[in-house]
């Protein structure tokens, strides 16, 4: 089942504190182990049933995401492209996506967030069926300060939302996974700069406080999140991402198959795409899977 809501993926930015990577391509482009950084977060609008989504980056990686992603068709889906002339806060994306969005509900994600977890997509479901207000979902770090934090009560509610306090009132950090309905453009167009000049997305998500419209779900132990931002968390995903997949035998976030599973793609759609990239391991991978499923089809007859 397909979700009417609008997809986003901002994968812009400067990518500064991953210099000298970064000065020659989008950080959304460098590896997490076996796949580009954006696959992961692509793939968590696919698991939320999104299949028309626009991607956010800067003049001078349009062409390079383009030409891995295509306008996505060979996986079912539809991928439009916008850019961001300067990082100008996590805001701004939902601006920049007007012509995509303006009357719909949408989910928003950052193209270096990685999620992983049994249960994740019911979560994102959920969110997705929520037909007024915001979803965001946080995770409990050791230094909440570094990011947007959001403070709950014993049911749940969201009780505050601050971007990088001094003083936090909590150590649940808002993950940059955001779902909105129709009223978001409206209000992001309605904030003002920070002290730092950005368009906050805490700031739009403080006026879906105050119109007690804002939802919080917790990612509990047993969920990852990586902000992969710094070389150490760059290589602390990819590390988690190769010991689950060599343990488990499974990829994670892995469009092709998600698109297959959900049958926005047929088995001989994605032979027919993978005939013409040979060789890899990732194929190989996928070629099981389609091997699998005619399996299963001729047993089941």
């Amino acid at each position: 089942m397909s979700s009417k809501r609008k997809g986003i993926i901002l994968a812009g930015g400067l990518g500064t504190r991953l210099h000298p990577l970064t000065k020659f391509t989008s950080k959304q482009l460098l590896p997490v182990y076996d796949k580009p950084m954006i696959f992961y977060s692509l793939s968590v609008l696919l698991l939320a049933g999104i299949r028309d989504v626009v991607l956010i980056t800067s003049p001078h990686s349009l062409a390079q995401f383009k030409e891995l992603l295509g306008d996505g068709s060979d996986w079912g889906i539809k991928l439009n492209y916008v850019e961001q002339a300067k990082p100008n806060g996590i805001a701004e994306a939902l601006i920049l996506s007007e012509d995509h969005i303006k009357g719909k509900p949408c989910a928003l994600i950052l193209g270096d967030n990685i999620f992983y977890g049994n249960g994740l997509t019911p979560f994102l479901n959920k969110a997705d069926e929520r037909q007024q207000g915001a979803t965001v979902f946080s995770y409990r770090v050791s230094d909440p300060g570094s990011y947007g934090v959001v403070k709950i009560d014993e049911n749940g509610k969201a009780l505050s939302i601050e971007e990088k306090p001094e003083n936090p009132q909590s150590n649940l950090a808002v993950t940059g996974l955001y779902f909105y309905d129709e009223q978001v453009l409206d209000i992001a167009k309605n904030i003002q700069p920070s002290a730092r000049g950005e368009l906050e997305i805490t700031a739009v998500n403080r006026q879906y406080l105050k119109q007690d419209q804002l939802f919080v779900t917790p990612l509990q132990r047993g969920f990852a999140w990586f902000d992969a931002g710094t070389i150490d968390d760059l290589m602390a995903a990819s590390e988690f991402v190769c010991q689950i997949e060599k343990r488990q035998g499974q990829k994670i976030c892995c469009p092709e198959e998600i698109c297959l599973l959900r049958e926005w793609i047929t088995n001989d759609q994605l032979e027919a795409l993978l005939k013409k990239q040979q060789g890899s391991e990732y194929n190989r991978y996928l070629y099981d899977l389609i091997a699998e499923r005619r399996s299963v089809a001729i047993e089941s007859q």
